[in-house]
């Protein structure tokens, strides 16, 4: 008995690790080729917006373990400052953000920033992490954290799987979901993973992005 859950348990580590493997030469193929766009876009916010071309965002991720998830800068460089100043002079935005911690109407956003989140092109650069190994393409949501405690009892649970660069939330509405059904949407994944559903939830970004569904 011991020895089956032995060779269950090597078996099981060893499907994770060629999974990871596999994704970061993915991730590493698919910068290479998108270099030509990556460098475009790059211009072009340094260029309208000025530096910082790229944005770092302290996540958690893994075994509670936190990293830096990277995405083209879409803010103003003082946009904590601004988000600030709105959010008290705008009850209802503020309690926008309360509720879902985004904003339809967000003072922060750049011109060009507009653009990217609504094609999403600003996520590209987290190929970067999935090359790292701190993400993966398909995952619960990567979580800031000052969200932790949204997580209740569920957040032990949503370290055990490596967050993703798509994942249900994204097919499921994104930004047109309240926080409570984002929560719900990272759980039904970690609780329900399979390749199979891994694959769904890539098909199904494909036209989500196309279409701009639910981007803010």
């Amino acid at each position: 008995m011991r020895y089956a859950v032995l060779s269950s348990t090597l078996r099981s580590i060893g499907s994770v690790s060629r999974k990871r493997i596999i994704q970061k030469w993915s991730a590493i193929t698919l910068l290479l080729i998108l270099a030509p766009i990556l460098a475009a876009i790059g211009a072009c916010i340094a260029l309208i917006d000025g530096a910082p071309v790229l944005y770092r965002s302290r996540r958690v991720g893994f075994g509670g373990r936190e990293f830096y998830m990277f995405k083209f800068r879409t803010m103003a460089v003082n946009g904590d400052a601004l988000l600030s100043e709105h959010l008290k002079l705008d009850h209802a935005a503020a309690e926008e953000w309360r509720a879902i911690r985004k904003l339809r109407n967000d003072p922060r956003v750049t011109r060009i920033g507009r653009f990217l989140r609504k094609t999403s092109l600003d996520e590209i650069p987290q190929l970067i992490n999935i090359a790292r190994g701190e993400m993966s393409f398909v995952g619960p949501r990567p979580l800031p954290p000052a969200e932790i405690a949204k997580y209740g009892e569920d957040f032990p649970a949503f370290c055990s799987v490596v967050p993703g660069l798509t994942g249900l939330w994204q097919v499921s509405g994104r930004s047109d979901t309240s926080y409570e059904q984002r929560v719900a949407l990272d759980m039904q994944y970690v609780r329900s993973r399979s390749m199979l559903l891994d694959w769904k939830i890539l098909v199904l970004t494909v036209p989500v992005v196309m279409l701009c569904r639910g981007s803010v």
